[in-house]
């Protein structure tokens, strides 16, 4: 396997690309605790399996939902803009969270506000990916997204012992704030990248908005057009699918081999580390132009462990093959980002990306 470290070590070279992971790895991992909290609050609150669900639901739909038309709005507002709107929305809905929780307010106000956090953050991961080749050179740009990628799975270690930890010292009202807190300097981060990083193409500042219908169908006619467009986004789709089964039956094994909720967590830590170690061969395979190969066999590390997991006896077997169910995810993901950077216009990139998004995010749920 690959040097993990490698892709950081190229891309924390650029000063601006510092500044983006740092603030994307302090927001993700106050999502992760916020999360955390904002289901133990509920439960707290209800002690009923039915208002967590549901909270998770109005947490999640907004994203499927509203995805697309952050992608046509990343194309049409200034990003620079949409971003700090974004942040600032997202860190006034954790500081009113925080205060439903230190007041005893009704608990139905945390679903709500959950999901218009989630509703206000729809345009930001268009935003970024669509920046991020104009913060790097070309050559950079397989590192940049496999290290970019990889702060999302080092979260997925690190933020539930984060955010439990914190719970165990304080409560969901304080995980709320600290929340609250990585989208203000989330905020910061923004506004120290150059103005030119925001900056749209001409060809895009100079297109007349056409409605909302006729600017995703924009986005599909890109996706469509490119060569490898229907076989990087149904990649990632599978991918996502897989991430989404493997959460439920890994909770189902764990109980099964007597680990608990202990096990579950060990499981899910060895998914983002089986990721996290795999950055290098991410990087490598995005470098490449052979995508479709290279997806073919990233989706079978993804797909082909998860029935021996299941058949798997031992907690350190199962580790071992969520591990490589990691590794494919990050390869997918990085491969598929990378490809869409470089082969589709940028004056239709985030219309196009905006559809990926909630895809992919439905195929976890479903």
């Amino acid at each position: 396997m690959l040097n993990p470290v490698a892709p950081f070590r190229i891309a924390l070279r650029e000063r601006n690309l510092r500044l983006l992971l740092g603030g994307l790895a302090t927001s993700q991992a106050g999502d992760w605790l916020y999360n955390l909290a904002l289901l133990a609050f509920v439960y707290e609150r209800t002690h009923s399996s039915m208002w967590v669900g549901l909270t998770t639901a109005v947490r999640i739909v907004p994203e499927v939902g509203l995805g697309s038309l952050g992608g046509v709005l990343a194309d049409r507002v200034d990003r620079r803009a949409l971003m700090l709107g974004s942040d600032a929305v997202r860190a006034l809905t954790m500081v009113a969270l925080a205060l439903v929780a230190v007041a005893h307010a009704p608990v139905v106000l945390a679903p709500l506000l959950a999901g218009l956090s989630t509703a206000a953050g729809s345009a930001y991961p268009p935003c970024v990916v669509a920046i991020l080749p104009r913060l790097v050179s070309e050559e950079q740009l397989p590192a940049a997204n496999a290290a970019r990628v990889s702060v999302t799975f080092i979260c997925v270690v690190a933020g539930p012992v984060f955010g439990a930890g914190l719970l165990l010292l304080g409560s969901p009202a304080l995980a709320f704030a600290v929340n609250g807190v990585t989208f203000a300097l989330g905020g910061l981060v923004v506004s120290a990248l150059p103005r030119d990083a925001f900056r749209r193409s001409a060809a895009a500042a100079s297109d007349e908005p056409r409605g909302l219908v006729r600017e995703l169908q924009v986005g599909w006619s890109a996706l469509r057009g490119y060569r490898d467009g229907v076989a990087v986004v149904g990649a990632n789709i599978v991918a996502s699918a897989v991430y989404g089964a493997m959460t439920v039956l890994l909770v189902l094994f764990a109980q099964r081999a007597g680990a608990g909720t202990a096990g579950y967590g060990y499981l899910l830590a060895a998914a983002g580390l089986g990721a996290v170690l795999s950055a290098g061969l991410a990087q490598r395979a995005a470098t490449g132009d052979r995508a479709r190969r290279v997806l073919s066999i990233s989706l079978v590390a993804v797909g082909a462990p998860l029935p021996l997991v299941a058949l798997s006896g031992s907690l350190p077997a199962a580790a071992v093959l969520v591990a490589v169910i990691g590794a494919g995810s990050i390869v997918t993901e990085v491969v598929g980002d990378t490809c869409l950077q470089r082969a589709l216009d940028p004056a239709v990139f985030a219309r196009a990306y905006g559809l990926v998004v909630p895809a992919c995010v439905a195929a976890i749920a479903v």
